[in-house]
């Protein structure tokens, strides 16, 4: 018994010298992770600024900037780890290295999807920052095409994290991708209405309305026959922004309805017909025919 308890107070006494060895060594790689942290900083800001200047594609400026700031902590990381375990050999790196790999990859696959995800929107600029999109059931503007997540703000000024995967297998409708965006406004003319007098009406009441372009040009076409209206549709051109788009709409509805009260042209709403009877007297007919038969 005394032996195993020399044994054990042994043990604890190489121990606590190990670890009195390591301190200093431990101290050194702390400091140099608050460093990295430091300089990781300072050399994204660096690389962002040189990428400004490079670079005219603002996906692959945020793209060079993550990767330097990602860099910078594996470098920083790797020499602490060197500092911290001088035994730690190169080989042993990369042994560690490769079979860390396969079981973060399977515990972090979801990140990892949205990392690779991330790096090719940034390389390969379905939409650029600022761009107006539709997602899924989000609609909004790009603020950040990050690593793992892209942020766009709704036109409610609400911010929407999606992941980068999802954006990346999705359907993405980009909406300000060209200089002109069209827009399809419906109106219904009543049946006694000429129909190409309806049609240079409305193609006139548009001329000289602001935010609706000149080419191309506006259309209007007979598109069906409705249950109390003949159906028309109104396409202008405008710029693609979200807001512009919903202003020039306000604008074009009324001046449209301007134009046909005017031109005397009425712009008709669905009729019903109601039919009221007493039920009492339904119910006394409908007694009277069962009596006699």
């Amino acid at each position: 018994m005394t032996a195993i308890l020399q044994e054990i107070r042994t043990r604890l006494i190489q121990l606590v010298g190990e670890a009195v060895q390591l301190l200093p060594a431990l101290l050194i790689a702390f400091i140099i992770l608050a460093l990295t942290r430091w300089a990781a900083k300072n050399v994204q800001q660096v690389v962002r600024r040189g990428g400004r200047r490079l670079l005219r594609s603002r996906s692959l400026q945020s793209l060079l900037s993550q990767t330097s700031y990602v860099a910078s902590w594996v470098v920083g990381v790797l020499a602490a780890a060197v500092i911290a375990f001088p035994n730690l050999g190169l080989g042993d790196l990369v042994a560690f290295l490769g079979l860390g790999s396969v079981a973060i990859g399977f515990a972090f696959q979801d990140i990892f999807k949205n990392f690779l995800a991330g790096i090719l929107l940034l390389l390969q600029e379905p939409f650029e920052l600022h761009d107006q999109i539709i997602v899924g059931d989000y609609e909004g503007t790009v603020e950040e095409v990050a690593i793992r997540s892209t942020q766009i703000r709704t036109y409610r000024g609400e911010r929407v994290v999606i992941p980068n995967s999802m954006v990346f297998t999705s359907p993405v409708e980009v909406l300000t991708a060209f200089a002109f965006r069209r827009t399809d406004l419906a109106i219904g003319v009543d049946y006694n209405t000429p129909l190409p007098m309806a049609v240079q009406v409305l193609k006139e009441a548009l001329d000289g309305i602001e935010g609706v372009m000149d080419e191309p040009d506006v259309e209007v076409d007979v598109v069906g026959f409705g249950d109390s209206s003949i159906d028309l549709l109104v396409r202008y051109w405008t710029v693609p922004q979200r807001a512009e788009v919903r202003r020039v709409q306000t604008r074009v509805m009324m001046a449209l309805k301007a134009a046909c009260d005017r031109a005397n042209i009425s712009i008709p709403y669905p009729i019903r017909t109601v039919y009221h009877y007493d039920q009492r007297e339904f119910n006394e007919l409908f007694s009277r025919s069962e009596h006699q038969n």
